[in-house]
């Protein structure tokens, strides 16, 4: 992977635990010549990890819509700044400019992006690996609500396999280095999981 897009919040918990997860995401990249790409802010995780990875020579590339910069919360020191209209835009050009996608801990707008990406991989518009960065367990009732899905066969366990997770930033990128895609062509045909 030469670059990796993060999908993170705008705000920022003061956990200890996803600052110093934070810090090894960056390292791990930087260290492997992976760029950055985000959304593009200043404020909360997002300028955390863009400052993380330029304060180690990295690169980190933003894009974020017009509004969001009127509002001053874009991110002005980073190595590309792309400046779209709109919120699809801006998670569609995310996606095209990256190898590989990780959520970290945030809201709701953070895991509109999360699904919508998996969308994508699930229905072969992409093949890039999706991975869930599971600091403290963040996202362990997520994970099993998405078991919950598959046992109530509405998620099938081919496509619920799609999502990579780890607790640890270096695993998490060892293992999306190593993820190949394998879309579920009979998904199409057949849309009853019983």
């Amino acid at each position: 992977m030469k670059s990796i897009c993060v999908f993170c919040g705008a705000n920022f918990n003061g956990d200890a635990a996803l600052k110093q997860a934070i810090e090894q995401l960056a390292e791990v990249m930087v260290s492997r010549d992976i760029s950055l790409v985000y959304g593009g802010g200043k404020v909360g995780v997002m300028g955390l990890i863009a400052d993380a990875v330029l304060s180690r020579g990295g690169k980190a590339i933003g894009i974020i819509p017009q509004f969001l910069m009127d509002k001053e919360v874009g991110h002005t020191g980073l190595t590309e700044l792309h400046i779209v209209e709109n919120m699809h835009q801006r998670k569609k050009m995310m996606s095209d400019m990256s190898d590989g996608i990780i959520t970290l801990p945030g809201g709701v707008g953070t895991l509109e992006e999360f699904f919508e990406v998996l969308t994508w991989l699930q229905l072969g518009l992409h093949s890039s690996p999706v991975g869930l960065l599971n600091v403290n367990g963040f996202y362990d009732l997520l994970l099993k609500q998405l078991d919950f899905m598959v046992e109530q066969r509405f998620l099938k366990p081919v496509n619920r396999d799609l999502i990579i997770t780890s607790g640890d930033a270096i695993e998490l990128v060892n293992l999306m280095d190593n993820f190949k895609a394998t879309p579920e062509e009979v998904w199409f045909e057949n849309k009853d999981l019983t």
